[in-house]
């Protein structure tokens, strides 16, 4: 499975917190942020990533082909208004078979992707299958209600009795592109909102539960975010 990566953001809460560098090579626990991602697709399989940058950012592309030579890489530079914004960037790379969707600020146990993309495989009819943790350190989570059988029946403020938010990580089929002039129509300006209108019109959505993920945002979740790796991922 291919899998394309949002890593465009520019990271103002970490560069407001005095961190200079681009977000995705932030260093947390001895590694940069988004070795942890990339550590996690290798060990599940995935030899294909697209993966989208900011006009503004330097050294990710280099970092990543240096340190990843067994992943082959596709890089689009460009900065967009959102994460949704940056998906849509992605689509000439994406749009011909299931995907994985990756962001770069999500910090978890390697076994955990490869556990979740077995899982998806489960959900055949699905348009798209989104991660989801009972572990909850942000400002905005977006949660998630599903039924007994997976499928999402709502989210963000329909779904705030739900203890489930999303985690950072998707497997979407392609045809989801088809709902972008929609979006932009729409005058979306976050991929939430994306997940929101497609749940709406009706496509299939269902939540896979995984283990803990620590999303590092601000400066206090590098923190939060060394602990838990020291920890082997258990606390």
């Amino acid at each position: 499975m291919k899998a394309g990566l949002i890593a465009a953001g520019l990271g103002g809460r970490l560069s407001r917190g005095g961190l200079t560098m681009p977000k995705p090579l932030v260093p947390v626990a001895g590694r940069v942020l988004v070795d942890y991602v990339l550590g996690a697709a290798t060990a599940a399989g995935v030899g294909q990533i697209a993966c989208i940058v900011n006009e503004q950012s330097r050294g990710i592309e280099e970092h990543c082909r240096r340190h990843w030579p067994q992943i082959e890489f596709e890089f689009v530079r460009r900065t967009t208004p959102s994460s949704m914004e940056s998906l849509f960037a992605l689509r000439p790379l994406l749009d011909r078979e299931r995907f994985l969707l990756l962001t770069v600020d999500a910090v978890f146990a390697p076994v955990v992707l490869r556990e979740f993309l077995h899982a998806a495989g489960n959900y055949m009819a699905a348009d798209g299958v989104l991660a989801l943790s009972a572990f909850v350190d942000d400002e905005k989570p977006l949660r998630a209600r599903i039924a007994p059988d997976g499928r999402i029946t709502a989210l963000g403020a329909d779904a705030e009795e739900s203890t489930l938010v999303t985690a950072g990580f998707y497997v979407f089929e392609p045809v989801i592109f088809s709902e972008i002039p929609a979006a932009r129509l729409a005058g979306f300006t976050a991929l939430r909102q994306f997940l929101g209108h497609l749940l709406q019109e009706g496509y299939r959505l269902y939540g896979e539960r995984i283990a803990k993920t620590v999303d590092v945002d601000r400066p206090q979740d590098i923190a939060a975010a060394e602990a838990f790796v020291r920890s082997g991922f258990t606390s």
